[in-house]
C-alpha cells in the first residue's frame, strides 16, 4: 500500500537559541520553530502521528499561533474523536498532552519509552521534568492493561507499509514511523532531530537522553529511509512553508 504523509502545524513560530535546536552550536544566533503533528493516510487508513497539546495547557503556557490540533484535522476532514490509531513517538509535552483528543483512539508506544516516564524515578528529576507532562502522563497510565494502549518492542509492523522503528537518543524509547508512500520509504522522524539540518550534519538538539544511542538512531534512519529528503524532523519550519499546502497549517509532505 502507498500513504500520504502530512505535516499539521498546530502552535508558533517560536522563537528558539540555535544552541538549543543544534546542540552547542551557533550560541550567538536564533531561529524558529513550529509545533506539528503529522497525518499518514491511504489504504483506507488514517494514522496520526503525536497528539499536539490541549487549549487548556495552551493558554497556560501563552503558547503563540495556537489551534487546537482537532480543530486543525478537521480541515482536512478528519475527525479526531473519530480517529481509531494515534503513534506516540515520545512522551514529552508537545507531543502528548493531546491524548484526550482522541477520545476513541488506540494508542502506540514504545514499552521502553511508556516505562521510562511512568515508573522510573530519573524521569522525575529536572532535566526530564522541564519536558515532561503529567497530563499526559496520567492519561496513558490509565490506559495501561487495557486494549487502548499497545506497548511496542523494538522495531514492529503496525499496518501494511507502515513500520514503527526504535530510535532512541532524544528520549530512551522514542520511535519513527517508517512509510511506504510514491517516493519510496518516508520516515517521520520526530523529534530525532529538530530540524533538517541536525539530520544533515548528524548534531541533535539539546535535549539528548543518551548520545551514543542517538548517532547509532541517525545511522540507523539514514539507512532505512529511501533518500535523505524523505526523513522528516519535528520542528523545521520548512515543513509547513516548502511544501504542498492542503490546507491552512497543513501541508502535504509526501
Amino acid at each position: 500500500p502507498i500513504y500520504e504523509i502530512y505535516a499539521v502545524k498546530y502552535a508558533g513560530p517560536f522563537r528558539r537559541p540555535m544552541a538549543k535546536v543544534i546542540w552547542n552550536t551557533e550560541w550567538e544566533k536564533e531561529t524558529e520553530i513550529n509545533y506539528y503533528i503529522w497525518v499518514v493516510k491511504g489504504n483506507g487508513e488514517t494514522l496520526i502521528v503525536d497528539c499536539g497539546v490541549t487549549p487548556s495547557l495552551a493558554q497556560e503556557m501563552n503558547l503563540q499561533g495556537y489551534v487546537n490540533p482537532a480543530e486543525v484535522l478537521a480541515r482536512m476532514g478528519i475527525e479526531a474523536s473519530k480517529v481509531k490509531r494515534v503513534v506516540i513517538t515520545h512522551m514529552n509535552f508537545d507531543h502528548i498532552n493531546g491524548i484526550e483528543l482522541f477520545p476513541n483512539s488506540t494508542f502506540y508506544i514504545q514499552e521502553k519509552e511508556f516505562n521510562f516516564w511512568i515508573k522510573d524515578p530519573i524521569a522525575r528529576k529536572p532535566p526530564f521534568l522541564m519536558l515532561s507532562d503529567p497530563v499526559g502522563n496520567t492519561h496513558l497510565s490509565k490506559l495501561e492493561g487495557t486494549e487502548r494502549l499497545i506497548f511496542i518492542k523494538g522495531d514492529q509492523v503496525i499496518l501494511p507499509g507502515i513500520e514503527l522503528l526504535l530510535a532512541p537518543g532524544h528520549t530512551p524509547g522514542l520511535q519513527a514511523v517508517a512509510v511506504n508512500t510514491a517516493k519510496g520509504t518516508a520516515l517521520v522522524g520526530s523529534d530525532c532531530a529538530h530540524i533538517f539540518r541536525n539530520y544533515e550534519e548528524e548534531i541533535p538538539s539539546c535535549f539528548i537522553a543518551d548520545m551514543v544511542s542517538w548517532m547509532k538512531t541517525y545511522d540507523k534512519l539514514k539507512l532505512r529511509v529511501s533518500s535523505p529528503d524523505l526523513l522528516f524532523p519535528g520542528h523545521d519550519m520548512k515543513m509547513l512553508t516548502q511544501y504542498p499546502k492542503v490546507a491552512e497549517n497543513i501541508t502535504r509532505l509526501v
